[in-house]
């Protein structure tokens, strides 16, 4: 319930502000009595695409800690805790990464990185996975979350976000525009698109979201197998990654909310072509034949 009403709140806040920027800018206005303003549409729809897309980014760390409840681990209180700093330490150093903060909450197996930046990040590992996992493969997964931020994913799949929403809302008013002009063609088509223009830009848009969505997840599972390829560089041997992608397998992974998920260590699904990560068997396949 927490996770939904986050979500919900700040999806209403980042579209109030959007909406306010688009006003303020002026790139609302491409509905014209001449048609569309196509040069004012791109206009609108890059900021919305790419500012959602942005916003959501900088606030990843901090919708990341509330949407699991993770801890950030500031003064150890234990030996595991000691541990797991001092392990993301020597890897980050090795990835030539500022020290990125670190955090615990409960949960399922999984784990996953998020942040603004590579200066500015977060790594959370669940306390499934810590209880699951042996050091060796618990390294591994660190590894591979820090691999993540040393490779700029984030930033990455936030400029794929961007520039798939842009194309999503201007394609689906462009064709809105056209149905809605066909539908009308026997009527006076002066003054504002009716009421079809606007039920068919929302259908426009959903089915235009989740074809852009598959071209998203192509490149999320992409940077999953550098992300692997990563781990096994920063620690210098590839077998604990392994040992740690067939340690997943046998476990119920748990499900890390959508900004995340991406980033995470485990994913995958019948749906291979809607799925953020590639298949265990792929992922260790791509790692044994690596040389």
């Amino acid at each position: 319930m927490k996770r939904v009403f986050l979500f919900l709140i700040t999806n209403l806040a980042v579209i109030l502000v959007l909406s306010f920027s688009a006003r303020l800018l002026g790139v609302d206005r491409f509905l014209t009595s001449n048609g569309l303003d196509l040069g004012m549409l791109l206009a609108f729809a890059a900021l919305i695409g790419f500012g959602g897309s942005f916003i959501s980014l900088l606030m990843s760390k901090t919708m990341a800690k509330w949407s699991t409840g993770a801890q950030v681990i500031l003064r150890p209180s234990n030996e595991e805790e000691s541990w797991l700093l001092n392990t993301v330490r020597q890897l980050s150093k090795k990835a030539d990464l500022a020290m990125p903060e670190v955090a615990i909450y409960e949960g399922a197996p999984n784990a996953f990185a998020t942040g603004p930046s590579r200066s500015k990040s977060l790594v959370a590992v669940s306390s499934g996975l810590l209880r699951s996992m042996d050091r060796k493969q618990v390294e591994a997964v660190l590894a591979h979350e820090v691999a993540h931020i040393q490779n700029g994913d984030m930033v990455t799949l936030t400029l794929i976000q961007g520039v798939v929403n842009t194309f999503v809302i201007f394609l689906a008013r462009v064709f809105a525009y056209a149905l809605d002009s066909f539908l009308r063609r026997d009527e006076d088509e002066s003054g504002s698109p009716g009421i079809g223009y606007w039920i068919s830009s929302i259908a426009f848009e959903i089915v235009f979201g989740i074809l852009a969505s598959i071209v998203v997840m192509y490149f999320s599972r992409k940077r999953e197998f550098r992300a692997d390829a990563g781990a096994a560089a920063l620690i210098g041997d590839r077998r604990p990654m392994i040992e740690a992608l067939r340690a997943l397998g046998s476990l119920e992974a748990g499900k890390l909310p959508k900004e995340m998920a991406a980033s995470g260590i485990a994913g995958g699904g019948m749906m291979a072509l809607f799925s953020s990560h590639p298949p265990l068997e792929s992922r260790i396949a791509a790692l044994e034949s690596a040389r």
